[in-house]
């Protein structure tokens, strides 16, 4: 393997907002866009870059508005989440399409990644050569409604302890008289910085659970020890999944305008969090998409990892 140096830098976007970058392998490879989960998941340890193959390949990351190392940062209270939007993000990222001096790129999606590259691409599809998503979500109602309130029923002791926490610390808030996911975002933008941190503790159990089976079992995601991450992780995560979502998902209405685009898709038989009817749905209304699904892995896995990184192979000879 040729030995390129990474780089890295922030971008300044829209609403004085900066966003940070890196990129790595081939600077006159083919374009790749690695786009993290969450919302407000980070780039983590740069591990993505081993899904590619960076002699032949230019890998680009960066960490969306609020989260990992933009600026402002959404752990600190009065930073609004105003500008913190989809279309801003789709923004953002043709910002960082443009400053790079890219035509067309693939795009790589994890997870709350992969609704903000379907949106990205629908918007731009002229500029996207290939996709591949990973754990598959479009974030609508229904979805954040299962994972915030209807995967309960597998796992009623920790979403009782999910809900209680916001009935004892939400004025007016009962449990079934609106969705539980806007209660946690009033909690998660309160003044008090002792209430932010004991609820974002709280959905971090939450998370940590319903993503437990497929694995090996119940993992504390180290990640949650760091505070700055964790309360911008709840907080830009509860605000999306309450703005974001829609009825019906706008996103599977406008998949004429990515019908064309090479894509795999790939999910876990055993995500009980995002179930495979998603990328079941996206697959039949994509015709030039691939699905596989792993039979062993839930939200994420070694053996659907390896799916990935053969995508991305397939794609780079392809294209």
């Amino acid at each position: 393997m040729t030995d390129f140096e990474p780089v890295h830098g922030m971008l300044d976007v829209s609403d004085e907002q900066s966003i940070y970058w890196e990129q790595w392998g081939n600077p006159d490879g083919l374009p790749a866009l690695f786009i993290h989960g969450g919302p407000g998941g980070t780039l983590g340890k740069s591990g993505y870059r081993h899904r590619f193959d960076v002699d032949r390949t230019r890998v680009i990351g960066f960490e969306q508005r609020g989260c990992g190392r933009s600026k402002p940062h959404a752990s600190v209270a009065d930073t609004s989440l105003s500008s913190n939007t989809l279309e801003r993000l789709i923004d953002d990222i043709e910002r960082l399409r443009e400053s790079m001096r890219i035509d067309t790129w693939i795009l790589n999606g994890v997870s709350w990644g992969s609704t903000l590259a379907l949106a990205y691409a629908q918007a731009h599809p002229e500029r996207v050569r290939g996709i591949v998503l990973f754990a598959v979500t479009t974030t609508s109602q229904d979805q954040i409604r299962w994972i915030t309130e209807g995967v309960g029923k597998i796992f009623p002791e920790a979403w009782e302890r999910l809900a209680s926490y916001a009935e004892n610390n939400v004025t007016g808030y009962k449990r079934g008289s609106r969705r539980l996911i806007e209660a946690y975002r009033q909690l998660m933008n309160s003044e008090d910085i002792k209430i932010r941190n004991e609820a974002s503790k709280e959905w971090a159990l939450w998370e940590d659970t319903h993503v437990s089976i497929g694995t090996d079992g119940f993992v504390r995601d180290a990640r949650w020890d760091n505070e700055a991450f964790r309360l911008a992780f709840v907080r830009l995560t509860t605000h999306y999944w309450s703005i974001v979502a829609t009825d019906e998902s706008e996103i599977l209405k406008r998949m004429n305008r990515i019908q064309h685009i090479p894509a795999t898709l790939i999910h876990g038989r055993r995500d009980i969090s995002s179930p495979a009817a998603t990328a079941w749905k996206l697959h039949r209304l994509w015709p030039n998409s691939t699905l596989i699904i792993d039979e062993g892995d839930g939200h994420g896995g070694a053996s659907m990892v390896e799916h990935w990184t053969a995508a991305n192979a397939r794609l780079s000879t392809e294209s």
